[in-house]
């Protein structure tokens, strides 16, 4: 009952402007109103159990950064079903993003288009949201993705105050410097740059009492040998793993009357692109990083096609808009499935179970 209730909503919410429509469906999370998995959290299996680093999981199906940004619904949308979340991205500061509209639905193309340019509540409020919710109880690890203010003058900075501040509330801690839609965000994924950036993080990781791990989000527009030094600085610098990917700028092959709105594109015509730039990066480390998978999932062949190219853990978010959050429970119970119609009886043993 309760998903047929979240799929009539959805109908409604789609007549709205997407971001307004976002915003009522954080607030209706919040007054009880989402779906809820059975025993009010993650879905999970003996196969289904499985590790993201030092974490573990009751299931690998995650929801990305960019769903609650402010952690206003932390404990609901754990109660959902899904094994992880990703809060964020925050900044240090406080900041309004850029101008409205800045979301924008594909639907003829299962995809999005947004240019929010970090719009958040700044890294305090988020740090009383996160604090209030672990009090209450949390049923699943919560990272958080950390992004650089727009008007800030050393953003590498930005990444160290960040650390400092809510290293220790976080179970795990993301480094975005692949979002589109803050100007020269990217040019910090050059090689240069992103050795000096890690070597700040890193260094701000270890003043923490109790580190945790440390991620990179990168974009899937990154040539060859853009992913060779990403994967080498990623080694160097001790990083627990890479999520690949962020949104991309391509337009190739979309059909819906949005597709020339400025943004980063997300949704199902990045599923291809994400899960080639996962595989080349499975290649690259051989193990050495844990891998999460992000772009394009819609179903459980999906997150299975890129567990089988290499990731440990994979994330929603833009098939959320279409499918609801129920989407990450039917998922995990799906992908169950498909472990054991395929003889394995761990995740682990399905992971980079194609890169022969």
């Amino acid at each position: 009952m309760r998903r047929m209730l979240e799929r009539a909503g959805l109908v409604a919410l789609r007549r709205m402007d997407p971001e307004r429509a976002h915003g009522l469906a954080l607030l209706a999370l919040r007054q009880g109103l989402g779906p809820r998995a059975p025993g009010g959290g993650p879905v999970t299996s003996a196969r289904l159990a499985s590790r993201l680093g030092p974490l573990t999981l009751a299931n690998p199906v995650g929801i990305a950064a960019g769903f609650d940004k402010n952690g206003e619904a932390i404990r609901e949308i754990l109660a959902a079903g899904p094994g992880f979340l990703e809060v964020g991205a925050v900044t240090p500061l406080p900041q309004p993003g850029n101008p409205r509209p800045r979301l924008f639905r594909l639907p003829e193309d299962g995809a999005a288009i947004n240019r929010f340019g970090f719009n958040n509540d700044g890294m305090e409020a988020l740090a009383a949201r996160l604090t209030a919710a672990r009090a209450a109880g949390l049923r699943a690890p919560v990272g958080l993705n950390l992004g650089a203010n727009k008007t800030s003058t050393d953003r590498a900075g930005d990444y160290e105050t960040l650390i400092a501040r809510l290293g220790g509330l976080a179970d795990f801690l993301t480094i975005n410097i692949s979002s589109p839609n803050t100007e020269r965000l990217r040019d910090l994924q050059g090689p240069a740059a992103l050795d000096a950036l890690l070597s700040r993080a890193t260094a701000a990781l270890q003043g923490l009492e109790a580190p945790p791990p440390l991620f990179l989000k990168i974009a899937p527009d990154l040539d060859e040998a853009a992913l060779d030094a990403v994967a080498d600085a990623a080694l160097r610098h001790g990083l627990t793993g890479i999520i690949a990917t962020n949104t991309t700028l391509a337009r190739d092959g979309l059909q819906s009357a949005a597709a020339a709105e400025a943004g980063g594109l997300s949704g199902r015509p990045l599923l291809a692109r994400s899960t080639d730039v996962l595989r080349g990066l499975a290649g690259r480390t051989a193990g050495r990083l844990t891998l999460v998978g992000v772009g394009g999932i819609s179903t459980a062949e999906d997150a299975y096609a890129k567990i089988r190219a290499g990731a440990s853990a994979v994330q929603l978010y833009t098939a959320l808009a279409y499918h609801g959050l129920g989407l990450a429970a039917e998922i995990a119970s799906d992908l169950d499935r498909l472990l054991k119609r395929d003889g394995f009886s761990t995740m682990g043993d399905a992971i980079g179970a194609d890169l022969a």
